[in-house]
């Protein structure tokens, strides 16, 4: 729509001139990467495994008091809670925690190795 024409159907207005054509430019900055830090490799790894635990035992708790009021409703007993902590969601937890704890470590190490090349390979480019 140009000219400053009017498309009631479609809720546009436009208010350009025929002549006006717009431009937009990107100003690209080469912007300095900063080298890797390896400290932060431990904070982020227990961070994140600290999360994944926590939510992992959450949801294990919540299905295991789900499955043992179930289990004791069809049984017409009452509910023992305390299986679905000690005998489902704690087991699961340190499972899945386990399992981050490793998986990330294995992550974050290449994560930092792959910075820290990719950071080698932009000096000696930007050098030669």
């Amino acid at each position: 729509m140009r000219g400053g024409g009017h498309d009631i159907a479609n809720g546009i207005v436009a208010h350009e001139p025929e002549n006006v054509v717009a431009y937009s430019v990107m100003v690209f900055t080469k912007a300095r990467a900063r080298r890797p830090r390896w400290f932060f490799i431990p904070v982020r790894v227990l961070l994140v495994t600290f999360l994944l635990t926590l939510l992992s035992f959450a949801l294990s708790l919540l299905f295991g008091i789900l499955g043992t009021v179930i289990a004791a409703r069809l049984q017409g007993i009452h509910p023992n809670m305390t299986l679905a902590y000690r005998h489902i969601a704690l087991p699961v937890a340190a499972i899945a925690g386990s399992a981050t704890l490793v998986a990330m470590s294995v992550l974050e190490i290449r994560r930092y190795w792959r910075e820290r090349t990719l950071i080698m390979i932009e000096q000696v480019s930007s050098h030669g």
